[in-house]
């Protein structure tokens, strides 16, 4: 991964906005392609990258739910002051969450949640994904075994302080969903060894949205922006931002 790619983008074309959000442990080269389709399709998209991702690990566990959710907030800002006043939301894994929370709390044309989770595995799980990510960022850093070994050790005795607060943010959208009235496309992969597949389920027979469509891909796994499916994932989401109310 070039590091050019680990940066917040914002890739303007049309009028149409949408909002790109990564999700847990991830960055915004999981949406970039996304990004760069609709850029094509003459959509603008603009990604943010919450704090402590696409950077080391150590940063990471430093920071916390209502930083990211912050984070989000200024994104969507940021295409208002940039004079886009008509904006769908697409997320990916808490991404996704974090697209239902923004369709609760902002006016979005459009919601499309990717591989989104309605339930949070245990602690112990999620903290293992934590040393997953830091075990991988630093053999891309070219560390040595011995090296790596040595600070994921440091981490793992760290621990992150802010899962609980990870698992009360998922909870409590989940808890809102009934409340979801915008359009909405609910995106799963069959197989998605991150997170409950039921989840999506939940989303779609909770939500209110007079439009709203649930599609599973069958040979997809849960980074399903990145995954074999991926054109066709691109192409399904854009025929759902193309039967949107936009005045523009």
């Amino acid at each position: 991964m070039r590091k050019a790619e680990n940066k917040p983008f914002f890739f303007e074309a049309g009028p149409r906005a949408v909002l790109l959000l990564h999700g847990f442990t991830g960055s915004s080269a999981d949406v970039r392609m996304l990004g760069r389709f609709l850029e094509k399709k003459g959509y603008t998209s603009l990604a943010p990258q919450y704090r402590g991702h696409g950077t080391a690990p150590e940063e990471l566990i430093t920071t916390n739910p209502d930083e990211w959710w912050q984070d989000v907030q200024e994104a969507y800002s940021r295409l208002q002051e940039a004079g886009y006043q008509e904006i769908a939301v697409a997320g990916l894994s808490l991404g996704g969450v974090f697209s239902l929370k923004l369709g609760l709390n902002q006016p979005v044309k459009g919601i499309i949640t990717m591989c989104a989770p309605m339930t949070m595995r245990t602690l112990d799980l999620m903290f293992e994904g934590v040393l997953a990510y830091a075990k991988q960022y630093k053999q891309y850093e070219g560390k040595t075994a011995d090296d790596i070994e040595k600070e994921v050790e440091a981490i793992r005795q760290k621990g992150m302080p802010s899962l609980p607060e990870l698992q009360k943010l998922v909870s409590d959208v989940r808890a809102e969903v009934d409340l979801v009235y915008s359009p909405l496309f609910v995106v799963q992969a069959t197989n998605d060894n991150i997170i409950d597949p039921k989840s999506a389920h939940y989303i779609y027979e909770e939500a209110q949205s007079n439009m709203k469509e649930i599609k599973w891909y069958e040979h997809s796994g849960h980074v399903i922006t990145l995954g074999r499916e991926k054109d066709q994932l691109h192409e399904d989401i854009y025929q759902f931002l193309e039967k949107l109310d936009w005045s523009v």
